[in-house]
């Protein structure tokens, strides 16, 4: 069962949305047991990385999600604060991540760039993936943030746009993908991109 983690500061209706739209079957994930039976999982988000940190301690969630993603290895997609929150750090009230990717999260230089940034940009995918990415190539996504992450790993590294210079805009290592833009609300290139997401999930499971 696909598994939408259903959190205060999340956007868990939106993405719901569009998984159904696609024609899958998902369910909301708002406690432990909801997890130990997902067969993919998806972290949405909105708001900050500190209040999400938060509500997944809250929910208890955060050690069954390590559990289930970095030990069963369940596919896994986290969506704009749910990508910056798998990193060690955020600048964003200086807060502690997960640490499944090595490298900190860290504010767009107003000096430089409108912040946030907010609306389309497009996403170069530099790297393979069992995610089929060739049909969504060089396509505009939607963006919603004022932090962006800086990666240690070079191969973690799935995505890039350019916003005052180029920076992550998604990454991917073994089953866990996370991007940084929201794809449930990017048009048929988002909706394209979560469909590929799920189906090799489903493939893997």
């Amino acid at each position: 069962m696909i598994r939408i983690i259903d959190y205060k500061a999340g956007n868990a209706p939106s993405v719901m949305s569009a998984v159904k739209h696609l024609g899958f079957k998902a369910e909301y994930a708002r406690n432990v047991r909801d997890l130990s039976e997902a067969t993919c999982v998806i972290l949405p988000g909105v708001g900050s990385a500190k209040a999400t940190m938060a509500s997944l301690n809250e929910m208890n969630l955060l050690t069954k999600l390590e559990k289930v993603v970095l030990r069963k290895k369940v596919p896994f997609l986290g969506v704009c604060v749910g990508m910056q929150i798998l990193f060690d750090s955020s600048e964003e009230e200086d807060t502690k991540g997960l640490g499944w990717f090595k490298g900190r999260v860290v504010k767009f230089d107003p000096e430089k760039v409108r912040v946030p940034q907010m609306g389309w940009n497009k996403v170069d995918f530099i790297k393979d993936t069992p995610v089929k990415t060739s049909d969504v190539k060089d396509a505009n996504f939607y963006y919603v943030n004022s932090y962006h992450a800086v990666v240690e790993d070079e191969s973690d590294l799935w995505g890039v746009s350019d916003y005052g210079g180029k920076y992550t805009a998604c990454v991917q290592r073994e089953n866990i993908y996370a991007i940084q833009f929201h794809a449930e609300i990017s048009g048929d290139a988002g909706l394209t991109l979560i469909k590929n997401f799920l189906e090799a999930g489903q493939a893997t499971c």
